[in-house]
């Protein structure tokens, strides 16, 4: 029998994924019909679109570190060459920590109608790239230091304290530059700052700040190496409890999870399908500074891919998920609705299987080429390609309420 605490981890999130997919390939759920038949398409799709943007097939991994880079520009290097970062590792990796966990705390839906300038090369950014160029443009300031003498740092009381008005000035916000959730951005770096406050085993006891998580991971590569996701069960346990408003059972904050009647099990955890989707992107994230310092890491398949709009929405756009409803695509859903929670979850199963297919027409296997590679140069760029095709402003398929602590 399951328990909640079994329901924080990504072994949780593919099992209970693919047992709805395999519902649906039967034509047992309500709210999409599975094409199969559509799939080898798609993943041919995938394949050139990772062949356009990586000839060599050089990929790195899906994170956030790729938006730093936006414009080609090494943005983390030079700032690291700037501060002498790079001569004590602890520093380095506590600060790189930092910055990814803000950021990707940051990153959910921007919305179709916001932009962000960088004011030291004068580029536009929108959506992902936009919000992470003005996230390490915030931390590069020090907006979220609290010591002006070291800038580079992100502590639990300058995160606790953010307001609404520093937050919408550092991305821009304007009546006529709008951003999607900007209370719930704040509201969720609030809850970081006092939460990483309340816990000194895990973020440091002489000084408090996100980046002591990367202490926490090197204490548990023991042997020089860790498995990816024992690096997400830290992140969960830590991050748990600044999930705003959602399903508590036995005293556990179960953070990204969602009900779907048809995943029935005879215990607590009955109708409960868990996705831990920013959770799962920040782990991706820390996993490139723990490498970068000299720790190996192990099972990054262990993670599962990201049930969002890109990926989601690949599979709508290619015509392997088909929704039932006629309006499915015109009217705006919520993120407990079960026609969201069912795209999802056949999102994170349909990813694993567009993975082996491209592995097969590659002849590789998961480690020379694992799915963090697989979303990085495939899926996720194929899924925005084909909404830049099929919609103005490149919006996805789907229209989803966001309050920017999910997407």
């Amino acid at each position: 029998m399951a328990t909640a605490r079994d329901l924080l981890s990504a072994a949780a999130v593919r099992d209970r994924a693919h047992r709805l997919y395999e519902l649906g390939i039967e034509g047992e759920l309500e709210h999409f019909d599975v094409r199969l038949d559509r799939l080898p398409k798609a993943a041919d799709f995938v394949l050139a679109t990772m062949r356009e943007a990586y000839p060599e097939l050089d990929i790195p991994y899906h994170s956030r570190w790729r938006h730093f880079e936006a414009g080609d520009i090494n943005r983390w290097g030079g700032l690291v060459d700037a501060s002498g970062l790079a001569e004590d590792p602890l520093r380095f990796g506590r600060a790189a920590y930092d910055l990814a966990i803000v950021s990707v705390l940051l990153d959910a839906g921007a919305g179709p109608d916001w932009r962000y300038e960088e004011a030291a090369t004068g580029g536009t950014y929108a959506r992902s790239e936009g919000l992470g160029v003005a996230s390490f443009a915030m931390f590069a300031s020090g907006l979220f230091s609290a010591d002006p003498a070291d800038p580079l740092r992100a502590d639990a009381s300058a995160l606790a304290a953010l307001t609404a008005d520093e937050l919408a000035a550092g991305l821009q916000v304007t009546p006529s530059n709008p951003i999607v959730g900007l209370e719930g951005r704040v509201a969720l770096l609030n809850a970081l700052g006092r939460t990483v406050a309340e816990r000194p085993d895990l973020f440091g006891e002489d000084e408090a700040r996100p980046g002591g998580l990367f202490d926490a991971c090197v204490a548990a590569a023991g042997d020089g190496s860790i498995a990816a996701p024992a690096v997400l069960a830290l992140v969960l346990d830590g991050l748990g409890a600044i999930w705003p408003g959602r399903i508590l059972i036995d005293g556990v904050r179960l953070g990204d999870t969602w009900r779907h009647t048809k995943l029935a099990t005879d215990d607590a955890t009955n109708h409960l399908v868990p996705f831990h989707k920013l959770s799962q992107w920040l782990t991706y994230s820390l996993l490139e500074p723990l490498l970068w310092t000299g720790v190996a890491v192990e099972d990054v398949d262990g993670l599962t891919g990201l049930p969002e709009y890109r990926n989601g929405g690949l599979f709508i756009d290619m015509g392997v998920l088909v929704p039932r409803r006629r309006d499915a695509l015109t009217r705006t859903w919520h993120v407990d609705d079960e026609f969201v929670v069912e795209w999802r979850a056949l999102t994170v199963a349909l990813l694993d299987h567009t993975a082996d297919m491209i592995r097969e027409r590659l002849g590789v296997d998961r480690v020379a080429l694992p799915l963090a590679k697989v979303l990085q140069g495939g899926t996720w760029a194929a899924g925005r390609k084909l909404a830049a095709e099929k919609r103005p402003g490149g919006a996805p398929p789907l229209t989803i309420a966001s309050d920017g602590t999910v997407f």
